[in-house]
């Protein structure tokens, strides 16, 4: 789905208001549990790869060609990995069982998010978002259960994280958007190294000696380089921060060292 029809799909959807509350609750005692987790058009963040990766204790390119499917932005050309459904008629999610989600705790932000649609749009003070309200018809989780805010359900989803980092990505790629002009093959193949595959791009800096030539305080460079999830985490913030320097020269949170 392009980024417009998503808009679109968004904008067509009942908007919550801020501080109105919605019911909702989804657990193995609702008729319907496990059934939104098949047939999904669901596509991986950098973030939702990053830890799924270490939930599966998997290296990125092994992750991305077993569990995922290649596409790219057509507006931006920036890579857009698809989660890859198993064969067969239900087209079932391949980390769903009966008893639930198998990655529940690194489940992909898009997961987290439902039954809520999330539209953001760059502004003046950061990220101006609103909240819309996903009813599909076999969901049975509004029936019953715990009355929340949007504030109140990323919260308990644990969402903060995702959006911090998926609001930088979106951040990128509507400067690129703004060109006009998508990304030639090499830096969208740049972008995939660099955002998708922490611990190749790890490997990446190091051979390359690519920190030397940044003015990157050591506690930055420290903590990228730590073979974790938090440096993964801060790995992924300066592959942001990188990709914007070496696509425009300059970029909001890395420059070159001064010669």
């Amino acid at each position: 789905m392009s980024t417009d029809a998503s808009r679109e799909l968004l904008e067509s959807l009942p908007e919550l208001p801020n501080g109105k509350t919605f019911c909702f609750d989804c657990n193995p005692e609702v008729p319907c549990f496990n059934r939104c987790c098949a047939e999904l058009t669901l596509p991986l963040t950098p973030y939702d790869v990053l830890r799924l990766c270490r939930h599966l204790g998997m290296g990125s390119e092994a992750f991305l060609g077993t569990f995922a499917t290649m596409r790219s932005f057509p507006d931006t050309g920036f890579p857009l990995p698809m989660l890859r459904m198993l064969d067969g008629p239900d087209e079932l999610c391949p980390f769903v069982t009966p008893a639930g989600c198998a990655v529940y705790d690194d489940r992909p932000g898009a997961c987290r998010f439902y039954p809520l649609g999330r539209g953001t749009k760059i502004a003046s003070e950061g990220v101006a978002e609103r909240f819309f309200v996903v009813r599909e018809d076999h969901c049975r989780g509004f029936d019953t259960g715990t009355e929340r805010t949007a504030a109140q359900w990323l919260a308990h989803q644990e969402l903060q994280p995702f959006n911090a980092s998926n609001d930088k990505y979106m951040r990128l790629m509507s400067l690129v958007r703004a060109t006009g002009s998508p990304l030639e093959s090499r830096m969208a193949t740049m972008c995939v190294l660099a955002l998708f595959q922490m611990d190749k791009f790890r490997q990446f800096l190091t051979a390359m000696r690519v920190c030397d030539r940044l003015d990157l305080s050591a506690e930055r460079r420290q903590a990228a380089m730590e073979d974790s999830l938090h440096g993964d985490e801060a790995l992924l913030d300066f592959g942001l921060d990188w990709m914007e320097l070496i696509i425009f020269g300059q970029s909001q949170g890395l420059a070159p060292k001064a010669d």
